[in-house]
């Protein structure tokens, strides 16, 4: 079984990885174990992360990345950290490969996204 994520890939200050769409998500976060893959710099944040569980979850934040989605590239980005084990064991159950982060309603925001479901793309209006 596949899951029905929409899937996309993008770069991290120069690095490939694979993230899911989360038009529910507020902000976009990357899995704190990629952070030195991503060369990202993080300190601890005082807020918490939650999602469809009952836990918060610690979050870590860092700051000036540079995102590039296609040809859509946002230089001194904002990017939040946590800990996405418990998405990639989901994943992992139902046969699908592990994601590095989750693409949030700040690059959609900010990229005047146009999400094209039938066609599984997305366009994001250069600035």
């Amino acid at each position: 079984m596949v899951s029905n994520h929409f899937k996309i890939i993008c770069k991290i200050n120069g690095v490939k990885g694979v993230f899911i769409l989360d038009t529910g998500a507020s902000t976009t976060f990357l899995d704190l174990e990629r952070k030195d893959h991503f060369k990202l710099h993080s300190s601890p944040s005082s807020i918490k992360a939650s999602g469809a569980g009952p836990d918060q979850i610690d979050t870590f934040h860092s700051k000036n990345n540079t995102i590039k989605i296609g040809g859509w590239i946002k230089k001194r980005f904002p990017i939040a950290l946590i800990d996405l084990s418990y998405i990639n064991t989901a994943f992992n159950a139902v046969d699908s490969a592990p994601i590095d982060g989750i693409i949030g309603a700040d690059i959609l925001k900010k990229g005047h996204a146009v999400i094209d479901y039938e066609k599984k793309y997305i366009y994001l209006k250069h600035n």
